[in-house]
């Protein structure tokens, strides 16, 4: 082996000269020979702080593996109490709200009106705040209009009004001339003893003249009285038509304006806004008598939820429940059912199938508790404390019984059990277990024995 180094060795300086001798031989530098050496450096390192943290991971899956059966396919058997729960799902909503409607004008024909202000959504109000005010230019306008006709017929009333206190003046001055014309045709008449023949006969039809104009000026006296009264009747009836109207008018210019009902919170309901659904903003059109938006009280509040009839005889009032909230998994209220439907209504997809509206009230408070979130109710049908429970999945049924695949020297023996109430989690062990054994709860372990 020494010799052989040697020759080499030796024969190095002559290789070196026939290169040399060589003009036409490309030699690479050695500065391009050190980065492949520097890259065979670091794959090599790579691939051993790869082996090493596979070892690391390796051994600390079989330690946890080890250290908690339950997840390698095993399960210890616990006592604890054992609660049987009933989950519904539903929304919330306040026990005390207000909806706000889009106006509905008096003789007024609007496909929709402007928002122009808004109270912005989430924000606190008292009674009488501004919620919203509507585009309100035409309302007053016409209500101007309807003034002006409304002050027009009071003018014309007056004015009747005079008109005939001058003519009743004018009708009584000479209803009183003709009573005094009678009066002294009457006197004279009483002189025809002593008069001429013909002078009496003059008397007498001057008195049946003043008698007659006097009859006259008393009939064309009262029935000018009602003609003028049913003339001036007319013009009030005008003038109270153009006072509604001109009331109605400027109602309507306030109704342009609505105010909160309560003390509470503003939420805004998502409706049609020509085209698309979404809540209403400043600018945006909203047909009379829309809903648009509702005043609600958070202080309390309550779960509306849709039940199965197949779970109400589970149901009572004043069960207690716990609600949870979609949106905020980590917050819980305890809560009760108030309400229970006594009729139900069919679902979706079948008339056979019922569905009945239940309402848990809520109690507590939070901030984060608001209208219309998704929410859960678990109802607590029962209740044992301290037995035994296993895994729904552990127990299996043959021919009636019940068995588990208990955990001894020599493997998983089918043992059998006697089981109580179950959940769709946990079963209870009546009896044939104790406390601390080992069962099997993968379904693939049941064959083994």
């Amino acid at each position: 082996m020494k010799d052989s180094i040697h020759k080499r060795i030796a024969k190095w300086p002559a290789f070196q000269r026939a290169e040399k001798k060589r003009p036409n031989a490309i030699r690479p530098p050695a500065s391009s020979r050190a980065p492949g050496k520097i890259v065979r450096i670091i794959a090599a390192s790579s691939v051993l702080s790869a082996l090493i943290l596979a070892a690391y991971f390796s051994a600390n899956i079989r330690r946890t593996s080890a250290s908690n059966p339950e997840e390698s396919g095993t399960a210890t058997v616990t006592k604890k109490d054992f609660v049987r729960v009933l989950r519904l799902a539903g929304t919330t909503e306040a026990v005390k709200s207000r909806p706000v409607l889009a106006p509905r004008l008096e003789g007024a024909q609007l496909n929709s009106m402007v928002v122009t202000k808004l109270a912005p959504a989430g924000s606190r109000v008292k009674t009488g705040d501004v919620l919203v005010e509507f585009d309100r230019q035409a309302q007053i306008k016409d209500a101007l209009d309807k003034k002006a006709t409304y002050q027009d017929f009071v003018d014309q009333v007056e004015e009747k009004r005079a008109a005939e206190d001058a003519a009743r003046a004018k009708d009584e001055t000479e209803l009183k001339q003709a009573e005094d014309d009678l009066t002294k045709a009457q006197l004279e008449v009483t002189k025809n003893d002593i008069v001429s023949r013909i002078d009496a006969e003059k008397n007498q039809e001057t008195l049946q003249e003043a008698v007659q104009t006097l009859q006259q000026l008393r009939q064309t006296f009262q029935l000018k009285r009602e003609a003028a009264a049913a003339d001036i009747r007319v013009l009030e009836i005008q003038r109270d038509r153009a006072r509604g109207t001109m009331l109605y008018a400027q109602g309507n210019a306030e109704k342009m304006t609505i105010r909160s009902p309560m003390n509470g919170i503003v939420v805004l309901n998502t409706v049609w806004l020509g085209g698309r659904m979404g809540e209403v903003q400043e600018g945006d059109e909203v047909r009379p008598g829309v809903p648009f938006m509702k005043v609600i009280d958070p202080a309390q509040m309550d779960v509306r939820v849709a039940v199965n009839q197949e779970d109400i005889p589970e149901l009572r009032i004043g069960q207690s429940t716990t609600v949870h909230l979609d949106a905020y998994p980590g917050l819980s209220f305890p809560g009760v059912l108030d309400e229970l439907a006594p009729l139900g209504h069919s679902g979706q997809f079948t008339d056979k199938v019922r569905t009945f509206v239940a309402i848990f009230s809520i109690r507590g408070n939070n901030p984060k508790l608001m209208p219309d979130l998704s929410a859960s109710a678990d109802v607590q049908l029962s209740k044992l404390p301290s037995v035994l429970v296993v895994p729904a999945q552990s127990v299996i049924n043959d021919k009636g019984q019940d068995y588990v695949f208990l955990k001894t020297a020599t493997g998983f023996d089918k043992h059998q059990v006697k089981t109580g109430p179950a959940n769709d989690l946990e079963v209870v062990i009546e009896s044939g277990l104790h406390a601390g054994d080992v069962i099997r709860t993968t379904p693939e372990g049941a064959g083994s024995s």
